[in-house]
């Protein structure tokens, strides 16, 4: 299983940043090792961000987004002390899921 993400909700006037950053790897499918094998893609596809358990963002990525990618966006109605849970899932199925609460 992948390493935790980080995650960072900080309330800014009336609406809460969400910083996250995510270990993967992030492989194209495109390079190739020291045998001159192409390397297989592994990436992640689904990211989805909730607060308080309702859905606030969902986003499709692709192979080409950088190793451990870095996420920020905005959540307006959010307040100390509320929870902000992100997922994301790969295309060889694995998922992982972290929690931060808003401060």
């Amino acid at each position: 299983m992948a390493d935790p993400m980080r995650i960072r909700a900080q309330m800014a006037g009336d609406k809460a940043t969400v910083r996250v950053l995510m270990s993967h790897e992030m492989e194209t499918g495109q390079r190739k090792d020291s045998a001159g094998k192409v390397i297989p893609a592994w990436y992640i596809q689904d990211v989805t961000a909730a607060l308080n358990g309702k859905p606030v963002l969902t986003a499709q990525w692709g192979p080409s987004v950088s190793k451990n990618p870095f996420l920020q966006f905005s959540v307006k109605g959010a307040k100390a002390g509320d929870k902000i849970t992100i997922t994301w899932k790969d295309n060889r199925g694995d998922t992982r899921t972290d929690e931060a609460t808003v401060s």
